[in-house]
């Protein structure tokens, strides 16, 4: 069994389902024997934390969204994923950059290249080992979102917004299939635990 540490981050719009089984693969790794820790984007750290709550409920520009996001994103490479992943430890993190490009790309219509850039700066080439994309056609997602919680600056947005954000994440997968794993998050919960498991099965 490798001793390296691994970075695994799940994506999807709001209400895909990602929560549901964060759990269930830290749960998996440490049942490997891994050392796991669970994060979150954005938040992650003291900062990051903080930096999420005005991210998600206070009203802002677009290019200071972005910004925002990556100075967490940096806190939270610095202070938490890089010193886990040194001393072996799998990282699982609920959200990365990809929702940069969703979110911000697609759902905002901020360049491409302009995230790129601070990408580049800020990840210094680094990227997840393993992405889990879970997909679901936005209706069904703001369904689960108002059964679940009260919504954030976020989730209010139309569902124009989430489907250009679904449609930026099926993108990203066809650009790094190696990498990013689209999984029907219509599928029941324990056929999509069974389709997890194959895949971390494959990284572990």
């Amino acid at each position: 069994m490798s001793t390296q540490g691994r970075f695994i981050t799940l994506e999807g719009v709001d209400g895909a389902g990602k929560s549901t089984h964060l759990g269930f693969v830290a749960d998996w790794l440490r049942q490997q024997g891994r050392e796991v820790v669970v994060t979150r984007e954005p938040g992650g750290t003291p900062l990051g934390e903080t930096l999420r709550e005005l991210l998600l409920h206070r009203e802002m520009d677009a290019d200071t969204e972005l910004l925002l996001m990556f100075a967490a994103r940096r806190q939270h490479l610095a202070e938490l994923i890089l010193p886990a992943l040194a001393r072996g430890a799998w990282v699982v993190s609920d959200r990365f950059t990809d929702a940069s490009y969703a979110y911000q790309c697609g759902g905002r219509g901020i360049a491409a290249e302009r995230i790129a850039a601070l990408e580049a700066w800020v990840q210094r080439g680094f990227a997840p080992d393993l992405t889990l994309l879970f997909d679901v056609p936005p209706e069904v997602a703001e369904a689960r979102r108002s059964a679940a919680r009260t919504a954030d600056r976020f989730e209010r947005e139309a569902d124009s917004f989430f489907n250009r954000v679904r449609n930026a994440y099926l993108d990203r997968a066809r650009a790094e299939p190696a990498r990013i794993h689209v999984l029907d998050a219509r599928q029941s919960i324990e056929a999509l635990r069974t389709e997890i498991g194959q895949l971390l099965q494959g990284l572990a």
